[in-house]
């Protein structure tokens, strides 16, 4: 690749996260990189973005050398900031993770991960979203391989309008991993449990529990594929809408009439 890229590097875990730090030292293989993340932990926040209180920037540094911007805000926020307001020009491509957990089926809609690749692909930047499927990977090697792999393929290819991916690495050792394969959003749902709990002062407080559980038994969903060791890359889109159902949808009553 001729061309020096610009890629501009996020994540939900906070700017001092291992997954971070692969992910950058990915991405400094494939052009210059830039860091805006959020200053603590930010999972599971969705596409939440911050407008009643201000944002701040502080740079960050690591072992005496600046790694980045780390701002007081969502991951969303920090894709949004960082290319409508403190970026000269839009970058080349947006990476958000490499996320502690999978991103995988349900999860999709409430990760902070991919919730920032999002963002990265409304205002028209080509993103992608990495997961690893353990909440404590500790060996990030594979990942950062997978990772430099699918952004050059994307930087060199590009993506179409509105289509961002969403990559979901096994955290197994690399020899275990069965390969890549292209999968859909898997089907799942959260059985959620609020455990009731008292705190010193003898008042009642909720902390969420529960397990996610997986309606899919094919392997062209995320689910399986992780489950099975494969790493799972699939293409997803913020468009919402259900568009098998407009049809039918037109055929109600809903004028009153």
């Amino acid at each position: 690749m001729k061309k020096k890229f610009k890629i501009l590097v996020s994540n939900d875990d906070g700017i001092s996260s291992k997954g971070i730090v692969a992910l950058r030292n990915a991405m400094l293989e494939l052009g210059e990189v830039i860091v805006y993340a959020p200053h603590k932990q930010q999972s599971a926040v969705g596409h939440a973005i911050t407008v009643q209180t201000p944002l701040r920037i502080e740079p960050h540094y690591m072992n005496g050398e600046l790694f980045g911007y780390a701002v007081t805000g969502t991951p969303a926020d920090c894709v949004k900031l960082a290319i409508s307001s403190m970026l000269d020009e839009p970058p080349d491509l947006v990476v958000s993770g490499i996320n502690h957990g999978a991103n995988v089926a349900i999860n999709v809609l409430y990760s902070g991960t991919v919730s920032a690749a999002t963002e990265g692909r409304i205002l028209d930047v080509p993103s992608i979203a990495f997961s690893m499927t353990s909440f404590e990977p500790e060996d990030f090697s594979y990942a950062e391989k997978v990772a430099k792999q699918i952004a050059r393929e994307v930087l060199e290819k590009g993506l179409p309008p509105g289509i961002l991916l969403n990559v979901n690495i096994p955290a197994v050792p690399e020899n275990e991993i069965q390969g890549i394969v292209v999968t859909r959003q898997g089907i799942s749902k959260w059985n959620d449990i609020y455990e009731r709990r008292i705190d010193p002062n003898q008042r009642e407080y909720f902390w969420l529990t529960g397990s996610l559980k997986k309606l899919d038994i094919e392997i062209d969903s995320d689910v399986v594929a992780t489950h099975d060791n494969f790493v799972s890359v699939t293409p997803i889109q913020y468009d919402l809408t259900a568009y098998d159902f407009l049809p039918h949808l037109k055929t109600w009553k809903l004028n009153g009439k």
